[in-house]
């Protein structure tokens, strides 16, 4: 990957490393990647970041190097691809899978079936998320395909910019048709897995929306203001509407095996062509049991 900016009469760039930090909002830690490898160019030389720029100079870098992923194993796990191109790899990811290797999942997590894509299409980068899901939680999962992408669509995350919503079937009847949910969340105390609202939390702001009722649930379309963990398994288990089937934070169900929440949609704009991107997922199958 080739990015490249000319500069204009209007720019007031001194220096190339101006260019990188400010027009392409490179990190520290990328452009001491790209010094490494040598792979920063003025009109097409490599250059040094505190060389001189004038109008009409051509500041470039790329992002062809190697990287070292030794550290996750590949394994043969179908991938539910829902959209790619040579930035983005875009998933649909089934409940029941965890997105990180760990202790309990060192070779059969997303992370390690993107490996094994990777060195299918020989693909010699870093496995890099974007967003993240619970084990239990199905729906969209973004990998990034270089440092440079995955820094573009964290920084549309915080600038909300990058909209998640999702689909979730809940507890009871709610008391109003649409809402918000602002309730700081911190982490249980004595607990490493769970969370709850506590005053001395972070801020987390959950909007949502009730989309159907039914056999005394409600489905719900929720839009995340913040991105706390469990975020919206809190905020609901808190005004005694919990996700149906959520046994750490409700309680187990005859109806669906796992918590009843789907990240459904994402939206942002691509870091490279600057379209408005929407992808959406289906909703899975048990899921779809209530005739939604």
């Amino acid at each position: 990957m080739n990015l490249s900016y000319k500069i204009s009469d209007n720019d007031n760039f001194v220096n190339v490393l101006q260019v990188l930090k400010e027009h392409f909002l490179l990190s520290d830690r990328l452009i001491t990647k790209l010094k490494k490898y040598k792979k920063i160019y003025l009109n097409s030389k490599e250059t040094y970041t505190k060389q001189k720029v004038i109008s009409g100079d051509v500041v470039s870098f790329i992002l062809d190097f190697d990287e070292d992923n030794s550290n996750i194993v590949p394994s043969n796990i179908p991938l539910d691809i829902i959209y790619e191109d040579e930035y983005l790899l875009i998933l649909n990811k089934p409940a029941g899978i965890a997105i990180h290797p760990s202790i309990l999942h060192y070779d059969n997590s997303l992370s390690n079936g993107v490996k094994f894509y990777f060195n299918k299409i020989k693909l010699n980068k870093k496995i890099r998320i974007v967003n993240r899901l619970d084990r239990n939680t199905s729906g969209i999962v973004i990998f990034a395909k270089n440092e440079y992408i995955q820094e573009c669509l964290i920084r549309q995350m915080k600038t909300k910019e990058l909209k998640k919503e999702y689909l979730a079937i809940v507890c009871g009847i709610l008391e109003n048709s649409s809402g918000t949910l602002n309730f700081p969340i911190a982490r249980k105390e004595g607990s490493i897995i769970e969370r709850c609202v506590n005053p001395n939390g972070d801020l987390a702001i959950t909007h949502y929306d009730v989309l159907k009722t039914f056999n005394n649930l409600s489905l719900v379309h929720i839009v995340l203001g913040t991105g706390r963990t469990h975020q919206i398994r809190v905020h609901f288990s808190y005004i005694n509407h919990p996700v149906l089937g959520d046994t750490l934070y409700g309680n187990p169900s005859d109806l669906i095996a796992r918590q009843a929440l789907h990240s459904y949609k994402i939206s942002f704009i691509h870091p490279i062509t600057k379209e408005n991107m929407t992808i959406t997922a289906p909703l899975p199958s048990d899921m779809k049991i209530f005739e939604l």
